[in-house]
């Protein structure tokens, strides 16, 4: 696949909304994981490039776990696409079928093939992690990725700044620090570059 053009972050230190697609290997060698350029005398200092290798190899094996089960593509999102040096983790979502998700097929044929058997969003199967209050998914205590399911369709709570609901996506494609747009990466699973 060829050289992927990643956009510069915005001067708000985001990912400029919109969609750039990747395979695994064009994330490690981005700029989200070697740090960006340095901006002058305030760029990003300190850019922690191990932890955030380390993230987008946890995030491989998941990936190909979701492209063995036919899931084509995972959406990166967080505070990992942003000008944050240490990101606690590497957010996103995954598109798959109602019947799918409801009938619990998704995360059966996704633990089946992950030695951790981490695949599940269960509130009851969340944890405490040390010096942490928030309790976390599975996914999240062996790999410090968080993915979502998302289904077409479906609503999630959030709503935009007119009062409208909004779909999963569109709630992830802002910063949480600022509600303001920023795009996501979109990761093809089982890509070679």
């Amino acid at each position: 696949m060829p050289e992927v053009p990643l956009p510069p972050f915005t001067s708000d230190g985001l990912l400029p909304p919109g969609d750039v697609t990747m395979t695994i290997d064009q994330l490690h060698d981005s700029y989200l994981v070697q740090g960006p350029p340095r901006l002058g005398p305030g760029g990003v200092r300190h850019w922690d490039t191990m932890w955030r290798s380390q993230l987008v190899s946890n995030l491989g094996v998941l990936a190909e776990q979701l492209a063995a089960i036919g899931i084509p593509e995972v959406f990166v999102d967080g505070s990992f696409v942003e000008d944050k040096p240490h990101p606690s983790d590497i957010d996103g979502y995954v598109v798959c079928s109602e019947e799918a998700l409801a009938s619990g097929r998704l995360q059966t044929e996704l633990n089946r093939l992950d030695p951790c058997r981490s695949w599940g969003w269960d509130p009851a199967s969340r944890r405490r992690y040390r010096g942490l209050g928030k309790r976390r998914l599975p996914m999240w205590l062996h790999h410090r990725v968080e993915l979502c399911p998302h289904v077409p369709g479906l609503l999630s709570g959030l709503t935009d700044d007119h009062g409208h609901e909004l779909e999963f996506p569109a709630a992830f494609r802002r910063s949480r620090r600022d509600g303001r747009p920023r795009g996501v990466v979109r990761l093809l699973t089982g890509v070679a570059a």
